[in-house]
């Protein structure tokens, strides 16, 4: 029953990121294919891809209330529980900000930095499954560094974007729009760097 429990943590881990990954896709397609008469609908489609990760992680914590013994300690379940969470909150505040304010057209480099939040959230869906066995595992490392790697040219990318969107816009409104929109689109993936600085505190606290 032990070994089952332990599973379950690092099962709804992966399942929460799972969803992330959904909800990058989500919004990579629907600024890729981009209609400003579908957005409201896209907006309730990705909220529910945000309620069922919260349903998961509500359960997970529900759980843990509960359990006598755990694979890694309560404080950090739980932090990484919030921290993934964290990851699909972060993409679905982009679309509200492409909805709030009325967005009609999509600048080219919101779409490189939405395929760097995809490629973010399928590295961090892949260390959360080597995350059951961190003990012998050999490949998670290599996640989190890749991640890692990730970031670093996502904040690369949002100086570009900026430096662009700077240099080709004169509209003061429009500037202040996509500053903001580019801005949570890099939260997106510092939020999946925290994932794996928090998995990578477990696993050195663990060794």
């Amino acid at each position: 029953m032990a070994k089952k429990q332990d599973a379950y943590y690092f099962e709804t881990f992966t399942a929460c990121l799972d969803d992330a990954c959904k909800a990058a896709q989500l919004l990579d397609r629907s600024m890729r294919e981009f209609d400003p008469a579908q957005i409201k609908e896209t907006l309730d489609e990705m909220h529910n891809i945000e309620h069922a990760a919260d349903d998961k992680k509500h359960e997970l914590l529900n759980v843990l209330a509960k359990a006598f013994i755990t694979p890694i300690e309560r404080e950090d379940i739980i932090l990484l529980s919030q921290n993934i969470d964290e990851v699909t909150d972060k993409i679905e505040d982009v679309l509200l900000r492409v909805y709030c304010n009325n967005v009609q057209k999509i600048r080219p480099e919101a779409l490189e930095l939405s395929r760097l939040v995809i490629r973010c959230c399928e590295e961090a869906k892949l260390m959360a499954q080597e995350f059951a066995d961190f003990k012998r595992s050999k490949g998670l490392r290599d996640h989190i560094i890749r991640i890692n790697t990730l970031e670093e040219e996502a904040d690369q990318q949002f100086i570009n974007s900026m430096r662009t969107l700077h240099t080709t816009c004169t509209d003061p409104i429009e500037i202040i729009v996509w500053r903001e929109i580019f801005l949570y689109l890099e939260k997106c993936v510092d939020a999946c760097e925290h994932v794996a600085d928090t998995v990578e505190s477990v696993v050195m606290k663990n060794s």
